[in-house]
């Protein structure tokens, strides 16, 4: 044990902001791995850009308030905001660098030489291509387009965030004068920025919409020379602040926010890396961005067009087998859901098992006479979603509909604001979100009148109630019908609607009251343990551990002999390895085909080990400013399953990254162990559970630890 030490010391941190930086570093890692197939290589390139999009939108635009405020306060690795935002912007520009170095070094080389796709510029296209592509700009492009002229009756336009744009110098035709003009097109989003060209040859050749712009601009200036031409893009402040106890109406709030964020504060410009010197120099005066926030590329602006190259029909040889979620382990399809949820407590881990029984759960309660009531939390739901169809569907049937719509969803807020509406039209009780707190817990209860009286049905999760993105991020969920749990259910519900606080909980924690106090106390009492010479662990899958408090009871548990293993998928403040603080600490990251998005928390607890799973992360956030809860799985099968789960985890040796004392992150050394991709894993026992048939998942082969190793 240290003596003495201030775990709250700012040199055992990492900053937030760059330890960010290192989880997108890891995600450019999987689209430069040549071990990946080649169409998944661009995916993750896809998904490293538009991750960049929202940290600067949200992430750095906080940071430059911040100063503009005046703000000087260090954040806990001992950085002001002005450090912080240098640090980031030295990181970023090699970080962009080296996506641009992926992409035209790699990528691009590997899909032509592949016999695949060829993305053209214009001078590399033959005859027949250019006649193509000229006729496609005069029928199709020409008439959407809207040049945008810079002069004294005429002030800059607003360019609007995200959007593509091209900046043009022009100069009247026969004019003596050397008096050049500013124009600016905005590149359609209404049109498909990937254009397909006619087939020469097997390989398919596209090229993007910019480039034809730029080639055919002149014609929307005949009475001009074009000088020179280039793409630009500009990101701007979106992470706008709500006043909502002088606001009367949150939802007018919001939706006059939403519009801000296409005037907000510029805070990065991209720019073509052969721009023409006066042209920037127009740019930056007008649009009042610093050098240092702007970002000169060598290649396409905007690298999330090549998701849509990922979605093209064809080639699959060169994508990953599409994954079909199975069917969940011990569910009768033959009897209702409710009949299913009495037999005992149910565990679903997604995607490798089907998101279908939750949205059953809502439509067979929406149309079971015996349902009298459905209360249900939402952050972000799908474009098309069940969930909202069959809530809306009870609510006509007469039932009791409570709906939470978090409005202040980042990002989802006009989605929310739109199901809000439904959901009110067809006469459920809608809350919009909670004064001061954003409301982020996964729960639904479902009230039914049965022979025995009146019996309450819960799920709850880790994830959100989308049925799309189900298929796509790991999450843990799980049905019950437990006395203690409905009754909690009922008092989360109670104090959502009527901020009536209960006396106590039975089972659930729930944030922002009472969930920091939970884990602190469950990490204290494994640190006890410790103390007493007793085995004592602690293994916590979260998205990010940024909290300063959980951080240093941490390094004081381990300090005191509490083995730790954390699996954090992104931001990781806490350094791991450090003697006499974190040396009993392990970080790993998994970064794979799924997104890594459920929270598990296990406590040995002097051997009777106790799992709670929740919606909460280890962020200041999650723990004191939304609500989220905290269930305990206490399912001797359903315990099981999840320190299986987790085994697994720590065993991946392929798509597992280990944090060093340094901060860094490596591959897992793997020699003369046996090959463990724990997503594969989940995928494959999921089908081999199926294709057995087995209805109890007593009977299920487990691989011992050993044999893993």
């Amino acid at each position: 044990m240290a003596e003495g030490v201030n775990f709250d010391d700012s040199r055992y941190f990492i900053n937030r902001e760059l330890s960010w930086l290192d989880f997108n570093e890891r995600i450019l890692g999987e689209a430069r791995d040549k071990k990946n197939k080649l169409f998944e290589r661009l995916k993750f390139l896809s998904i490293t850009a538009s991750n960049l999009d929202e940290f600067y939108m949200v992430r750095v635009a906080s940071l430059k308030d911040m100063i503009h405020a005046g703000y000087e306060k260090k954040d806990i690795s001992g950085m002001k905001p002005e450090e912080q935002l240098k640090a980031i912007n030295e990181k970023v520009h090699q970080f962009v660098d080296k996506q641009y170095s992926t992409y035209n070094r790699s990528l691009i080389p590997a899909l032509s030489s592949s016999g695949l796709v060829s993305v053209l510029s214009f001078p590399e296209l033959n005859k027949e291509q250019k006649e193509y592509v000229e006729r496609f700009f005069d029928e199709e492009i020409y008439p959407v387009l809207t040049p945008m002229a810079v002069d004294s009756s005429r002030p800059f336009p607003l360019i609007r965030n995200k959007t593509l744009n091209i900046a043009a110098l022009t100069k009247k035709k026969n004019s003596k004068k050397d008096e050049v003009e500013f124009v600016t097109v905005q590149v359609p989003s209404v049109l498909s920025r990937i254009v397909m060209l006619p087939l020469s040859g097997e390989k398919m050749n596209v090229i993007l919409l910019e480039e034809i712009i730029k080639n055919f601009i002149s014609k929307l200036f005949l009475n001009y020379d074009v000088i020179c031409s280039y793409s630009y893009r500009i990101m701007r402040n979106a992470d706008f602040e709500i006043e909502e106890e002088e606001s009367a109406d949150l939802l007018n709030e919001i939706k006059k926010q939403l519009k801000k964020r296409q005037w907000g504060e510029i805070i990065r410009l991209e720019t073509d890396d052969k721009i023409d010197k006066d042209l920037l120099k127009i740019l930056k005066k007008e649009l009042h961005i610093k050098e240092e926030d702007i970002f000169k590329i060598n290649g396409p602006l905007d690298l999330t067009f090549l998701m849509k190259l990922y979605g093209m029909a064809g080639f699959e040889e060169f994508k990953d087998k599409k994954y079909i979620p199975q069917p969940v382990p011990g569910f009768d399809e033959d009897k209702d859901i409710f009949e299913n949820i009495r037999q005992g407590d149910i565990l679903l881990h997604h995607p490798y098992v089907s998101f279908n029984p939750v949205v059953e759960f809502i439509r067979q309660a929406s149309r079971d006479e015996n349902v009298l009531a459905i209360k249900q939390t939402l952050y972000r739901v799908s474009g098309n979603s069940p969930i909202i169809a069959s809530l809306a569907e009870a609510a006509e049937n007469g039932k009791q509909v409570t709906v939470l719509v978090e409005l202040k969803a980042r990002f989802d807020e006009e989605n929310n604001i739109i199901w809000a509406q439904k959901l009110e039209k067809a006469g459920c009780h809608v809350i919009y979100g909670l004064l001061g707190l954003k409301t982020h817990s996964k729960i639904t209860l479902v009230v039914r009148r049965e022979e025995d009286g009146i019996k309450r049905y819960v799920h709850l999760g880790t994830g959100n109630y989308n049925d799309a993105t189900a298929k796509l991020y790991t999450d843990m969920g799980m049905f019950t019908c437990s006395n203690a749990i409905g009754e909690d259910a009922t008092a989360v519900f109670n104090m959502i609607s009527g901020y009536s606080e209960p006396a106590g909980w039975n089972r659930l924690s729930v944030a922002p009251y009472w969930l920091r106090d939970k884990f602190m106390y469950l990490i204290k009492r494994e640190t006890k343990f410790a103390r007493e010479g007793k085995e004592a662990y602690i293994i916590a899958k979260m998205n990010s551990l940024c909290d300063k408090k959980m951080i240093a009871a941490l390094y004081e548990a381990s300090s005191a002999g509490v083995k730790i293993h954390l699996i954090v998928r992104g931001i990781c403040c806490l350094i791991p390895g450090m003697k006499g603080i974190s040396e009993n600490i392990t970080v790993r990251s998994i970064v794979g085909t799924f997104l890594e998005h459920s929270r598990i928390f296990k406590f040995h607890n002097d051997g009777n080990d106790e799992i709670y799973m929740g919606s909460a992360d280890w962020m200041p956030r999650n723990l004191d400013k939304r609500v989220e809860i905290l269930f305990p799985v206490t399912d001797e099968r359903l315990k099981s399953e999840v320190s299986h789960i987790l085994e697994i985890q720590l065993a991946d040796n392929v798509k597992a990254q280990i944090m060093d004392k340094n901060g860094g992150y490596s591959r897992v050394d793997r020699r003369g162990r046996k090959k463990i991709c724990a997503q594969e894993y989940f995928c494959e026992e999921a089908i081999e559970r199926t294709k057995q048939k087995r209805k109890d998942t007593k009977e299920r082969v487990w691989i011992p630890m050993e044999d893993l190793k």
